[in-house]
């Protein structure tokens, strides 16, 4: 299955200019099986989604429910919590990375850094006190992102394979000319 795993919408990421209901269409157009919601701590994306799930031109689409979390101390995390479990506690930035890591892992979700590398003020390594022992907690590493330099792309999947952790790839779309820039497949039938 063809996926883009890292998406903002217009109703959930102030800065995005593409409406859940834009993104499902086009995705679809392009033969993508889905994508993940990533707004910046907030779910409103996610809750359009659950709105509009139901029509039936989107009875084959998949939209993974995702939140892009700004932590305290190491850049941006990509959060999937299992379906319709919206935790409040991510709508407030600048919880530290461990922590976030037990609350996601003890509620049964899934986590990984968004490009580590890339602008220093959102991505993991361009914090000084990032402990590098916490990367292997993770679940998988955003090694592709439209919007990073390959050098910095490169240098995230090397940190995945030195962790031994799946790559992710994303968008990291807010405008439309970005939706299908970016894929990551995955073999299995996802659906939640």
């Amino acid at each position: 299955m063809k996926f883009d795993l890292h998406c903002h919408t217009k109703e959930g990421s102030i800065d995005s200019k593409v409406s859940v209901a834009e993104y499902a269409d086009k995705f679809m157009e392009l033969g993508f099986d889905g994508f993940m919601i990533s707004d910046h701590n907030s779910y409103k994306g996610c809750k359009e989604w659950d709105r509009i799930k139901n029509n039936a031109k989107y009875k084959d689409f998949t939209v993974i429910r995702g939140i892009e979390y700004d932590t305290k101390d190491a850049g941006h995390v990509l959060v999937i919590m299992p379906d319709d479990m919206y935790l409040t506690i991510l709508r407030i930035r600048g919880l530290r990375c461990s922590t976030l890591i037990k609350i996601v892992h003890s509620l049964g979700g899934i986590l990984g850094l968004a490009h580590p590398f890339g602008v220093a003020s959102s991505s993991a390594m361009g914090f000084k006190n990032m402990k590098m022992e916490l990367v292997k907690e993770f679940d998988f590493i955003e090694t592709f992102n439209t919007c990073e330099f390959a050098d910095s792309n490169n240098l995230a999947k090397e940190l995945a394979d030195k962790f031994n952790l799946p790559c992710f790839a994303g968008s990291d779309s807010h405008v439309n000319e970005y939706i299908g820039m970016a894929c990551t497949e995955i073999e299995g039938d996802i659906r939640s």
